[in-house]
């Protein structure tokens, strides 16, 4: 293949054919994107490894991670021994759960102070970061996205409208805000006409999550729908007479598609983070239910004698947001047209 083109010019080495379509530039561009890739492959090892939490419990630990186990008994190097062991004090008073042992079918980190399982809690509890992290991500960009785009097309009233709902939202801060609604309606729990959410239900938390972030959304995307309203092709199709649903729809939501698509998975990780916090306050997931923050909790009172049953989770939560945040970088630079030179060099 020659190293230049028909009229003599230099040619691109694996440049895509000049009719590739933007989103197949970006799928090569984050294809090339290494780290970016890599990210991905651990963030869906993750969500494999926890989807497989049934399997692992029933067939692999023999455990019921929701079960109190305290007089439970386990097999550590060959030997029978007791999930809730005597203190190591010189009066040998209380009992300490028994320490991680490698082992994936015996108690692989060890148990908490119920004498359940902590690696099977783990999965499980990573199945319900993972849910409300995904649901809440998607409620906030799903809102923001809407909100974006009526303000900053129309303007005028219902942009101010918006706009400073948005702001008294954004004026609280984010945790101050989002423990003030848990706090009520895990107290009272929330209803509108036949919907109804109950204080344990892992929907709460969703919601709350969701509703806490579309300001940081909901801004960046008015911003640039503003900016898309006075371009030449808007205003042409409206000189055309295209109705407002046809310029919304064909001609500015596909502009800022890419936005919302960056910003997801930084919301995620966000909103995961949000879900832990909340959840080590004893004011997100409920009990019976588990996830990385209330697993966290659990281990506070062990961190000097079991640290395992706290550290397993914390890291859990810091690997999984480093992926997504890396992965939403990737994503950011694959989508971003100045980075076009850049990606082909």
């Amino acid at each position: 293949m020659s190293d230049t083109d028909a009229g003599g010019a230099p040619a691109i080495v694996g440049a895509l054919p000049a009719e590739a379509s933007p989103w197949a530039v970006a799928r090569r561009r984050l294809l090339r994107n290494r780290i970016a890739i890599a990210m991905l492959g651990v963030f869906v090892a993750i969500v494999l490894l926890c989807l497989a939490a049934p399997l692992y419990a029933k067939h692999v630990a023999h455990t019921d991670p929701f079960r109190s186990n305290l007089d439970g008994k386990t097999v550590v190097n060959g030997k029978t021994v007791p999930v809730m062991q005597e203190g190591t004090g010189g009066l040998g008073l209380g009992v300490t759960p028994i320490g991680p042992t490698w082992d994936p079918a015996h108690y692989f980190l060890g148990a908490d102070n119920q004498g359940r399982d902590v690696a099977a809690r783990l999965l499980y509890g990573g199945r319900n970061s993972l849910l409300i992290g995904f649901f809440a991500a998607l409620i906030t960009c799903l809102f923001a996205t809407a909100i974006g785009l009526v303000a900053g097309f129309f303007g005028g009233f219902v942009d101010g409208v918006l706009s400073r709902g948005l702001d008294i939202v954004w004026a609280f801060p984010v945790y101050l805000f989002a423990i003030s609604l848990s706090t009520v309606l895990k107290t009272q729990g929330f209803a509108l006409g036949p919907f109804r959410l109950e204080a344990d239900s892992l929907l709460l938390p969703i919601a709350i999550i969701g509703v806490v972030y579309i300001p940081y959304v909901a801004r960046p995307i008015r911003g640039e729908v503003l900016s898309l309203r006075r371009r030449e092709f808007v205003e042409a199709a409206i000189g055309l007479g295209a109705s407002t649903r046809r310029v919304l729809w064909s001609d500015i939501l596909p502009n800022v598609v890419t936005t919302v698509i960056v910003f997801f998975p930084l919301v995620m990780a966000i909103a995961m983070l949000t879900e832990a916090a909340l959840s080590f306050l004893s004011i997100g997931v409920q009990p019976p239910d588990a996830s990385w923050g209330t697993i966290v909790q659990d281990g506070d009172g062990l961190i000097y004698t079991r640290p395992a049953v706290a550290i397993a989770p914390g890291i859990a939560i810091a690997v999984t947001v480093l992926a997504l945040n890396v992965l939403g970088d990737g994503i950011r630079d694959a989508l971003d047209p100045r980075a076009k030179l850049r990606g082909f060099r």
